[in-house]
């Protein structure tokens, strides 16, 4: 269905823009004269212009998020109505896509939609922890603090992610820098040793020939070419399989398992769960809407199986801390604090506090992990390319010894 942007007079001669997605142009005027708009113009958009806006730019990211809703809450707690914040955040937001998408929910609010209901068709950028708090909000008359709480959510959200990615990028620079430099050694080094070593006329060493086929294998056209592929194709397949339930759930168990690396899988996810049940109940969300909407925040596979037997509990009239600590995953403080909360009446400022002690835990513990994977990395790459080097200087070694 083509899409039409007009500009149109209220009743009270204010000028007033926005899209509606429409057959034709008198379908547009009609909808206008339904709402007592005055048509000035309408003017249809190109397909090709709509689907550079909103398909073709970059994923939109919890830090998007967190701006949008801060901006959001900012707007609505100065008073602005639902569609002027809209009509003002489509225009100033910078990643494109999120853009398109507030100029389609601008349009959708415009023809009765709840903000709610407009966001839920757009799942795939809004999370389901947005959709409801916004809920929440709209049907409470509490918009801009749910608005809050969701700003507050995406940015420490966006500040433990980001110490992470940060953490992790010295290794991953070492491990590339060790990569190219194997590749380069086998690519180049080597092959100007093989001729030398055949003037030799004896019996290269078992570590020599098995550096030599190394080499051939890398410098080969198959391999050039087969390689890439044979990424891609993995890449792909293991995509697949982590869309599956099955799969999910190996991979998660998997992870939690490693040492050093899965306590720290526990640590935020335990962070995680605490902060998003904290601000759904915060909102008013009821225990077991929370839970379930939580469920889907924690994105874990081992955790979704056992909050769905703690629903299940809860739902019979049990209490939250009992159930909660099947989940082993979580640490046992977590467990203890829900009880506290319950018992105190206060479980959503109790979980806020959970959250902010994982959440400085887990900085702490990757620091320290850091701290170990730097040297055992550089430990790693010095003894690899000193088995290299002492692999092409054995012959060398050993045609002396036949001299002397």
């Amino acid at each position: 269905m083509p899409s039409y942007n007009y500009s149109a007079k209220t009743v009270k001669g204010e000028v007033v823009k926005g899209r509606f997605d429409a057959s034709d142009k008198n379908m547009v005027i009609a909808l206008l004269r339904s709402k007592n708009y005055y048509p000035i113009e309408i003017e249809e958009i190109a397909l090709a212009q709509k689907e550079v806006r909103i398909e073709s730019i970059k994923k939109v990211t919890i830090k998007d998020l967190a701006i949008l809703c801060r901006q959001f809450y900012t707007m609505v707690d100065a008073g602005l109505s639902v569609l002027g914040c809209l009509d003002l955040l489509r225009k100033q937001t910078e990643n494109k896509r999120l853009a398109g998408v507030l100029a389609k929910i601008y349009d959708e609010v415009q023809k009765g939609r709840s903000l709610s209901e407009a966001m839920e068709l757009y799942s795939n950028v809004f999370p389901v922890i947005m959709t409801s708090l916004i809920r929440v909000g709209e049907v409470s008359g509490s918009l801009d603090y749910s608005l809050e709480r969701l700003a507050s959510h995406f940015e420490k959200e966006n500040r433990t992610r980001q110490k992470i990615k940060t953490a992790m990028t010295y290794p991953a620079v070492i491990g590339i820098i060790a990569l190219f430099m194997v590749v380069g050694m086998l690519t180049f080094i080597v092959p100007n040793f093989v001729s030398m070593f055949a003037s030799f006329g004896s019996e290269l060493p078992t570590p020599t020939k098995i550096l030599i086929k190394i080499s051939e294998i890398v410098k080969s056209v198959y391999f050039l070419l087969g390689a890439p592929v044979a990424i891609i194709a993995l890449t792909f397949l293991f995509k697949k399989f982590k869309q599956t339930k099955k799969g999910k759930l190996i991979i998660d168990t998997i992870l939690v398992r490693l040492p050093l690396v899965g306590v720290n899988i526990k640590k935020i996810l335990a962070s995680r769960f605490t902060r998003t049940l904290s601000s759904l109940l915060k909102t008013g969300v009821p225990l077991i809407q929370a839970l379930e909407v939580t469920d889907k925040v924690v994105d874990n596979q081992i955790v979704s199986i056992g909050l769905e037997k703690v629903m299940e509990e809860v739902k019979r009239g049990s209490n939250l801390a009992g159930p909660l600590g099947l989940i082993e995953l979580f640490p046992p403080m977590v467990t203890q604090m829900v009880h506290i909360g319950e018992e105190a009446g206060s479980l959503d400022s109790i979980m806020a506090k959970v959250a902010d002690f994982y959440d400085d835990e887990v900085e702490y513990s990757i620091g320290r992990l850091i701290s170990i994977i730097e040297p055992v990395m550089m430990l790693v790459l010095a003894v690899l390319i000193g088995s290299m080097v002492v692999a092409m200087i054995m012959p060398i070694f050993s045609m002396y010894q036949n001299i002397r």
